[in-house]
């Protein structure tokens, strides 16, 4: 009897996610023998259409030529990979090693080293600043640094309550927001200034480590883990607009505001798609199957695909799998 109930609970768990809107489209598998342990974060070549992956278990960094559908290089010899920045010009690929503090500037036609900044404990998340042209790094027991690539150095430091995950820079304003799960909030930076200006809460919805932001809407979306919740917050102040369940263990989240969707990539072997409908209403609408363990994405407005990384675990080898929005 129990065996019997099993088998039809599992059979109504698959009528419903067969029956939910295919919102994505796998499209290609990409393997990458040998590689071992869990990934982190990702960074993308457009116009050279290179995946930069980094395999933090494997301590390397998988470059994939996407237009081919294979790995085109392994560059070995890092210490737990977590961020990888790409910049276009001069044509360089940016690592930040967590283990043993590090931050690599390498040739992004050679892949050779050509500066290392240390003394960065615990290097984990990178974004670039159009603005400013520096490299924001996140770092330590709560620091925020900036980083100038060209020479090579760190031109200052913002003190934060705890170690920042991921963070995210407004385009058309001087505002940095940085998840702080540790301190149980948001920081709010302005990077003018380089000082913290204010800190939004995270009480009732913690572990809050992947982030997006809907500029235009004024739309800050964060990824929590306790409980497993979207939940939205209006960057004017700070206030909770909205909150919905999703999959659980998520370490990646993007905004494709062509679609006006949210996709997330969710450990519990998942990838959430929830549908904006107002700057104040989602619903979740899709939630497809994928690994135990794939966890890290990256979405491409440019390339109008979502790269999912799925671990080695048990017959399941590592590899990329490419999605297409539908």
């Amino acid at each position: 009897m129990q065996r019997a109930t099993l088998v039809l609970f599992g059979m109504l768990a698959f009528t419903v996610h067969a029956a939910e809107p295919a919102t994505l489209a796998l499209v290609q598998t990409i393997p990458l023998p040998g590689v071992k342990g869990r990934f982190d974060h990702f960074a993308i070549d457009t116009a050279g259409k290179r995946l930069l992956v980094a395999a933090l278990g494997n301590n390397s960094v998988e470059v994939v030529d996407l237009a081919a559908g294979k790995r085109l290089r392994s560059l070995a010899g890092m210490s737990k990979p977590t961020g990888v920045l790409y910049l276009p010009e001069p044509n360089q690929v940016i690592v930040a090693n967590g283990d043993n503090g590090t931050l690599q500037i390498l040739s992004g036609a050679t892949f050779k080293p050509l500066q290392t900044l240390s003394a960065l404990a615990d290097a984990d998340n990178l974004r670039f600043d159009s603005q400013s042209k520096l490299a924001w790094l996140g770092y330590g027991e709560g620091a925020l640094g900036a980083i100038d690539v060209a020479a090579g150095k760190e031109t200052g430091t913002i003190k934060l309550a705890a170690h920042p995950e991921s963070f995210q820079l407004e385009a058309a304003g001087r505002r940095i927001f940085v998840n702080v799960p540790d301190a149980r909030q948001i920081a709010v930076i302005d990077r003018v200034k380089r000082e913290v200006t204010g800190s939004w809460p995270m009480e009732k919805f913690q572990a809050n480590f992947p982030m997006a932001l809907d500029e235009p809407n004024g739309r800050l979306l964060i990824g929590c883990r306790q409980p497993a919740r979207l939940v939205v917050l209006d960057t004017a102040g700070g206030k909770p607009v909205a909150d919905l369940a999703i999959s659980g263990d998520t370490d990646d989240l993007f905004y494709d505001s062509a679609r006006k969707r949210v996709y997330l990539s969710c450990g519990e072997g998942f990838i959430d798609t929830v549908a904006q409908t107002t700057p104040d209403a989602y619903t979740r609408v899709s939630q497809m199957p994928t690994a135990p363990g794939a966890r890290t994405c990256c979405f491409s407005s440019v390339l109008d695909r979502l790269y999912l990384a799925v671990p080695a675990r048990g017959s399941q080898k590592a590899e990329i799998r490419v999605y297409r929005p539908r």
